[in-house]
C-alpha cells in the first residue's frame, strides 16, 4: 500500500478515504492520531491491525463539534456543559455512557462507555467535517512505542500500512489529552489519564472535586481509557529516569560501566553531559512545557539503531500540573525505573 502525504489543500481527498473505510493519520495539538470512520467496524479493526494494538483497548472518537456527541449520548453529567464550553476544542477527552449499540464494540472495547474529543487543530476539524462522520484516532504509531509528534514519525512507523498522512507540522503540546470520566452523572469527574488540562485547573473551574485515578490496569482488565496499561510509550532501548540530584552519579556509573548512554534533558543538564555521553537530545528550555512537547521526539531520536545506545537517561520534573502528565508518560516509557545510586 502506498502511503500518501496530504497537504492542507487536499482535505477533501483525505476525507473521502476515511469516510469510505481507509486510514489517514491526522495532526492534533497533542500527538498525531490514526483516523478511521468510527461507524465502520471493518475500518476500526484495520486501525488495530496497522498499529498492532490489542483490541480490548478502547479508542477515542474525534468530533468536529459537541452536537455530534449528542447522537450517541443522552444522559450527560451535569458539569458537561461548563467543561465543554471552556475546554473544547482542546486537549481534553470526555468519557460518557452511550446509547446501547450506538457505536461499534470495536470502538468501545465492549464497554458501555465511549471517549470523545474535539481537537484544537483546524486541519483535523476540517477533515472530520468533510468526512461527515466521527473518526477514531488513537496515536498514529506502532502500539506501545513513543507517540508521534510529526508526520515523519508517523511515516516511520506506518508507511505502507495506512492510506495517508495529513501533515500539520509538529504538534504544540506533545503529550496525549487529559481523559476525564463523566460516565456517571452522580459522581465527581475523575481523571483517568493526565494531560495538559490539569486536575488543579478543572477543580478551579468547576469549584468542585475532581478525582485522579492513578492505577494501572492489569493484563486481564479492560481499560476504560487509552494509555492506562503498565508499559507504554517505550522505545527498544532501556530508559531510566534521573532525579536532579542524581545526574553526577549517573554520569560516573555510565563511565565506569562503559555504557553508551543517551541523555534527554533541558539545557542546564544537557550542556554538562554532551561531551561525556554518546548522544544528547536537548529540550528547548528547562521547563516542563518544553519537556512535554519534545519527550516523545527525544525517545524516538535516541532509539535509532545506528546510535547503538545501551541506555537513555531522561530528566524528571515535579509531579504537579503538566508535570503529572510528563511523568506519567516518562514512567511508562521507563517501565517505572529510576536511576539509583548503585548497580542497575
Amino acid at each position: 500500500m502506498e502511503t500518501i502525504l496530504y497537504e492542507g489543500n487536499q482535505i477533501k481527498e483525505a476525507a473521502a478515504v476515511v469516510k469510505n473505510g481507509g486510514l489517514v493519520a491526522f495532526p492534533t495539538e497533542t500527538v498525531y492520531g490514526l483516523g478511521a470512520n468510527a461507524l465502520l467496524p471493518a475500518a476500526v479493526k484495520s486501525v488495530y491491525a496497522a498499529k498492532g494494538r490489542p483490541s480490548d483497548n478502547p479508542l477515542i472518537v474525534h468530533v468536529a463539534n459537541f452536537d455530534q456527541v449528542k447522537a450517541y449520548v443522552d444522559n450527560f453529567h451535569p458539569l458537561t456543559e461548563k467543561i465543554v464550553a471552556n475546554y473544547w476544542p482542546g486537549p481534553l477527552t470526555l468519557i460518557f455512557s452511550i446509547k446501547k449499540d450506538s457505536l461499534p464494540q470495536e470502538v468501545t472495547g465492549g464497554l458501555s462507555t465511549a471517549a470523545f474529543r474535539m481537537p484544537d487543530q483546524a486541519l483535523t476539524l476540517a477533515l472530520i467535517e468533510a468526512a461527515g462522520v466521527p473518526l477514531v484516532g488513537p496515536s498514529a504509531n506502532t502500539s506501545g512505542k513513543p507517540s508521534p509528534t510529526t508526520a515523519d514519525h508517523v511515516y516511520h512507523d506506518l508507511a505502507g500500512k495506512i492510506n495517508g498522512i495529513l501533515d500539520g507540522g509538529a504538534t504544540k503540546i506533545g503529550v496525549e489529552s487529559t481523559v476525564l470520566d463523566l460516565s456517571d452523572p452522580t459522581k465527581p469527574p475523575m481523571i483517568l489519564r493526565p494531560g495538559a488540562v490539569t486536575q488543579e485547573e478543572l477543580e478551579a473551574l468547576l469549584d468542585s472535586p475532581v478525582l485522579l485515578d492513578g492505577h494501572l490496569v492489569s493484563a486481564t482488565e479492560v481499560p476504560k481509557a487509552p494509555g492506562m496499561k503498565y508499559k507504554h510509550y517505550a522505545p527498544d532501548t532501556e530508559v531510566l529516569m534521573v532525579k536532579p540530584q542524581d545526574w553526577s552519579t549517573a554520569l560516573k556509573w555510565v563511565q565506569e560501566k562503559q555504557k553508551r548512554a543517551g541523555v534527554i534533558a533541558g539545557p542546564a543538564v544537557s550542556e554538562t553531559m554532551r561531551y561525556d555521553t554518546a548522544a544528547v537530545f536537548m529540550y528547548a528550555k528547562d521547563t516542563v512545557e518544553a519537556a512535554s512537547k519534545s519527550l516523545f521526539a527525544g525517545l524516538r531520536a535516541l532509539d535509532e539503531p545506528l546510535l547503538a545506545l545501551d541506555v537513555i537517561l531522561v530528566e524528571t520534573f515535579p509531579d504537579e500540573g503538566l508535570g503529572t502528565a510528563y511523568m506519567n508518560r516518562l514512567s511508562k516509557a521507563a517501565n517505572g525505573r529510576f536511576f539509583e545510586t548503585g548497580e542497575q
